[in-house]
């Protein structure tokens, strides 16, 4: 059956349901907005529940839902000790960072350095916030409009534009406000599509095998190891990485990206955004805990179900459509002999004496997989079209659309596209807003009206969103898309919290030696990144170390203006 087929006309109709009302909401709940405080802040006037959601819908973009089931499909539970440093972060944030913001009553968290250190140095974070974010915004499109380009067959360069152009709609016209009220209704629908996605594996694994048993068969196969507990530096996911390097990239991402500060930023009181983000804190860790679980369940699906050797289609094509189709064929016979030798061994559940045996058909099998992905990197070497040997993000989706009933596959994929736009959407109200206040407002025009800042705030951000377009238009896959973002992140996370922590914390430091020392940390940090000297959480750490220890060194030992006082 050809996967355009599995598209019922109710699957289309419940994704154009969703899809359509969640911008027309958007669009009309927020149409008037009067002042900078209603578009940027939203109004200032959310409760605890709505900033805690939209914190959650900002983080979990389509990534989140697409990449990292199939991280736990191929590297089980282990993911999960990424956001071990969440909580700690919550805390830190709600004692520190929300407190000061409030106080000083910011539009966006790098009003607060002008005060501290001085112009310039605002605008370093500022623009460093931009470029990340920028990046991160395009791939955030680009990231389920791949997929989805690959799956249904349709112009991948169509679906950018789509995603992008629904987006900048609610959000060009609501700003703050329709960000917040539009990703309340799409976690609800990211919630119920996880849920009956988990009830649908589960229905659909043999009577005999319980979750009990599945979750043992999982952990036969080493998918059930959540704690790393090892100092390997090799090893990008330990309980050390997690907890450390974890930290300082949530600080970061939490305290100083304004894709998250704008969302507590619009809390009524210090309270309400205080309780959200320890709602989000709460939940956080559990929800990703249960979509990698999710994967791990497919897992155990596939393990009584024929699948792909690769679960990319388009890479499959290209394959069956080149002169290495008869060596990959015996690659995919082999895959199915081992296939149906564990069949067997799992058909009255787990056995203990057997794991040893499922282990060397699991080592022979990523063998298979590997040597396939050899074979799709030569056909892409001879293709002038980009042909991707990952397959870790077409997992889930190849379960959606080949084993869920009509109607169900329309609300997953609904699932998948509202995440999308929930996690855009306050990528592009960010950017607009740093752009407008801290850039255009306090370097170009300053003496404007209330309405003209929001003429130039809605500008901005139809401007983003056709940069985040144009990034997705020319954005290749990674290792993982769940990755990348993180990878991006961390490249520039640390260096803008340890200015941060200089602002709040160290108040002998000046403006001018926080800025050179961000100038040359940035640096170091790039280099690091690009010569592989260490996992990509560590950068985190190691840029806000480095920020804070250059700029007291130099605000100790070198001749530095010492006239900047704190306020």
């Amino acid at each position: 059956m050809e996967i355009e087929s599995k598209l019922h006309y109710i699957d289309w109709i419940i994704l154009s349901v969703t899809l359509i009302f969640i911008v027309a909401y958007g669009t009309y709940v927020t149409r008037k907005n009067d002042n900078v405080t209603d578009y940027i802040k939203g109004g200032s006037d959310s409760k605890w529940w709505t900033i805690g959601l939209s914190v959650m819908a900002t983080q979990a973009s389509a990534i989140t839902f697409l990449s990292t089931p199939g991280q736990a499909f191929h590297s089980g539970m282990g993911f999960v000790q990424f956001y071990f440093g969440l909580p700690i972060a919550m805390i830190i944030i709600c004692v520190v960072f929300i407190p000061i913001y409030h106080k000083l009553k910011v539009y966006t968290a790098y009003e607060f350095l002008e005060g501290r250190f001085d112009l310039k140095t605002r605008s370093l974070a500022a623009i460093l916030f931009l470029v990340q974010r920028g990046l991160a915004a395009g791939i955030t499109i680009f990231a389920p409009a791949i997929i989805l380009s690959a799956v249904l067959d349709w112009d991948l360069l169509t679906l950018n534009i789509i995603i992008g152009f629904l987006v900048i709609i609610y959000t060009v016209s609501g700003g703050t406000k329709a960000v917040n009220v539009t990703q309340k209704q799409q976690m609800i629908i990211i919630f119920i599509g996880m849920l009956i996605a988990f009830f649908m594996i589960m229905s659909q694994l043999p009577e005999n095998i319980t979750f009990t048993n599945a979750l043992e068969i999982a952990g036969a196969s080493n998918k059930m190891d959540v704690l790393d507990f090892s100092f390997d530096l090799s090893n990008r996911y330990t309980v050390w990485t997690g907890i450390l390097g974890g930290t300082f990239l949530m600080l970061s991402y939490f305290g100083t990206d304004q894709s998250q500060v704008q969302r507590y930023l619009s809390g009524k009181s210090v309270r309400e955004s205080q309780l959200g983000l320890i709602f989000n804190g709460l939940l956080k860790v559990p929800m990703q805990f249960f979509i990698l679980l999710i994967g791990v369940m497919v897992f155990v699906f596939y393990q009584f179900n024929a699948s792909p050797l690769n679960f990319s289609p388009t890479a499959n094509d290209a394959v069956h459509n080149s002169e290495y189709l008869a060596e990959y064929q015996e690659l995919e016979a082999e895959h199915t002999i081992i296939e149906n030798d564990k069949r067997l061994l799992f058909s009255d559940g787990f056995q203990a004496e057997e794991k040893e045996r499922i282990q060397e058909l699991n080592a022979r099998d990523l063998e298979l997989k590997e040597s396939a992905k050899e074979i799709i990197k030569k056909v892409d070497e001879k293709s002038i079209k980009k042909i991707e040997s990952n397959d870790k993000d077409y997992v889930f989706i190849h379960f959606i659309l080949n084993n869920l009933p009509r109607g169900l596959i329309g609300l997953l994929l609904a699932v998948i596209l509202s995440a999308a736009m929930s996690s855009t959407a306050s990528e592009l109200n960010a950017l607009a807003s740093t752009t407008a206040i801290d850039l255009y407002k306090r370097n170009v025009r300053e003496d404007k009206s209330e309405e003209h800042y929001v003429k130039a705030s809605k500008w901005f951000t139809l401007l983003w969103g056709i940069i985040a377009i144009s990034v997705a238009c020319v954005a290749n896959l990674f290792d993982n898309l769940i990755q990348l973002v993180n990878i991006i992140g961390s490249i520039f996370y640390g260096n803008v919290l340890g200015i941060f922590l200089l602002a709040f914390f160290v108040k002998f430091v000046r403006g001018n030696a926080v800025f050179v020392a961000a100038l040359i940390t940035q640096a170091l940090i790039i280099t690091v990144f690009l010569l592989d000297w260490l996992p990509y959480l560590w950068l985190n750490l190691l840029g806000c170390a480095l920020v804070m220890g250059i700029a007291i060194i130099i605000q100790t030992f070198i001749p530095v203006d010492k006239s900047t006082s704190y306020s």
